[in-house]
């Protein structure tokens, strides 16, 4: 006998929250520390240091784009599941979820091919040709990174469905294990065997084999939803519908991925025409103290994202049940956790720089490396605790079936702002116009988002239905 989940309509808000947004947020910070960990190993590493962390830097947004492809597959199925089993529409729920493991498939392996084609050239358009031995580390991280796409994908795409289906606790344990795996691998491989890159790599691809392995038995053993073979029949209206709920998760991680793009080939242009960085044994630093600097970013976010992602299913329930001031309840509760999260970042990022970049090698470093490094987190994230709220609005949305808001508040903030300062300001501020880019896009996202919140607010504030 299927199981329901008619709880998510009925049982406390604070207590939902906790049961689905601490499991989400567990998975995605493992998620993110598949590159930080080999991050880590690879700074401490001697025969890597700043030029391994660099050549990380440049692969790490090319990692991003497989996860956009597939939050936006995984994301939109949970948000669209969500939705019909509150409407007690299982069928629907059924097949999509069908659908999007077949999505996740071959999005997967056709990425994977285009990575293998044009390598060197994808490469060079994230900046790794700062000089020759960043180059050659990223070249072969890459390659191996890119063996693992399609297994990296399926785990991600699952992820939120295993929510969407009622077990966010197997949607933690999958990505745990990969991680785990990833953690003990990579000191193994990196320095005991001496593998360098490629041993980092190797790591971060069993791990991940590991999740897709978990979520494919997971697939067929589903609680509630539980899809026949016909529904992985390919379906035009469930997938765009299914796509488009996702989209919103999808530009908010490609227009990461275009920031990052713009980023690295602004430290590199204007890294060669500062006095210091404009030498060849120092250019390199730039670049790998902003990837350290987003990677600080990427904990905070995977937190901030952990939180509101865990969300979607109580909120796509109760908005299709119309329960609104249940969904009210939940917005004002997320908002508030969202900004006490971007409060202790704020005061990490500005009063322990040095601790922080110290994790990342920093003693085998230059004074420069540490002076740029403690710069740039001071200056970076300045204004990370409206990162935080804006980044939770777009999800909120996204969850609540408004997509075309979502996605456009996101667009907004990543495309227009996000790469538009990191290309203008460095034209005025040199290097630190890069650094400023995040606050000031920042900035003027939260006062778009105030309008949006505000509309929110407005459009759940329907008299008559009884908060839970």
């Amino acid at each position: 006998m299927e199981q329901s989940n008619q709880f998510l309509g009925t049982e406390r808000i604070g207590k939902l929250m906790t049961q689905y947004a601490v499991p989400c947020i567990i998975s995605l910070l493992v998620g993110a520390l598949y590159n930080i960990v080999d991050q880590l190993f690879i700074a401490n590493a001697s025969y890597l240091g700043s030029y391994g962390n660099a050549a990380n830097t440049v692969v790490f947004p090319l990692t991003v784009v497989a996860l956009a492809i597939a939050v936006m597959v995984g994301d939109g199925c949970c948000a669209f599941v969500s939705i019909c089993l509150g409407k007690g529409d299982g069928a629907s729920a059924k097949k999509s979820v069908g659908n999007a493991v077949i999505l996740s498939v071959v999005s997967s392996l056709i990425l994977t091919v285009i990575y293998l084609v044009f390598q060197d050239q994808i490469i060079a358009m994230f900046g790794g040709t700062v000089n020759e031995e960043t180059f050659y580390y990223a070249k072969e991280y890459f390659f191996y990174i890119t063996l693992g796409i399609p297994f990296y994908m399926f785990g991600q795409a699952l992820n939120p469905i295993i929510r969407a289906d009622g077990n966010p606790k197997f949607a933690m344990a999958a990505t745990l294990v990969g991680a785990i795996a990833n953690i003990i691998l990579d000191p193994v491989f990196i320095f005991i065997f001496g593998w360098g890159m490629m041993g980092a790599a190797v790591a971060t691809v069993i791990g991940q084999i590991l999740t897709a392995v978990l979520s494919i038995w997971y697939i067929l053993h589903m609680k509630i939803i539980k899809p026949s073979k016909k529904d992985f029949g390919l379906d035009g209206h469930i997938c765009s519908r299914t796509l488009f709920l996702g989209i919103t998760s999808f530009l908010s991680q490609i227009s990461l991925v275009a920031a990052m793009a713009a980023i690295n080939n602004m430290l590199r242009k204007y890294g060669a025409a500062d006095e210091i960085f404009g030498q060849a044994q120092y250019a390199q630093i730039p670049m790998a103290v902003v990837g350290i600097v987003m990677k600080f970013f990427q904990i905070v976010i995977s937190i901030v994202v952990g939180m509101a992602a865990g969300c979607i299913p109580i909120v796509g329930f109760n908005m299709g049940a119309g329960k609104k001031s249940r969904v009210r309840e939940l917005f004002t509760k997320l908002l508030a956790a969202e900004a006490a999260v971007g409060a202790v970042a704020f005061i990490l990022a500005e009063f322990f720089p040095q601790q922080l970049i110290s994790i990342f090698g920093a003693a085998n470093e230059s004074s420069y490396y540490t002076e740029f490094a403690i710069r740039a987190f001071r200056i970076y994230l300045c204004m990370i605790i409206l990162a935080c709220i804006n980044k939770a609005c777009f999800i909120f949305l996204q969850a609540m079936g408004k997509a075309a808001a979502s996605t456009a508040l996101s667009m907004i903030r990543e495309v227009v702002f996000g790469v538009g300062f990191a290309l203008l300001l460095p034209v005025f501020l040199g290097l630190d116009g890069v650094l400023f880019s995040m606050p000031v896009s920042d900035i003027l996202t939260f006062i778009v988002a105030i309008f949006l919140i505000y509309r929110t607010y407005k459009e759940l504030n329907t008299k008559g239905v009884q908060v839970s």
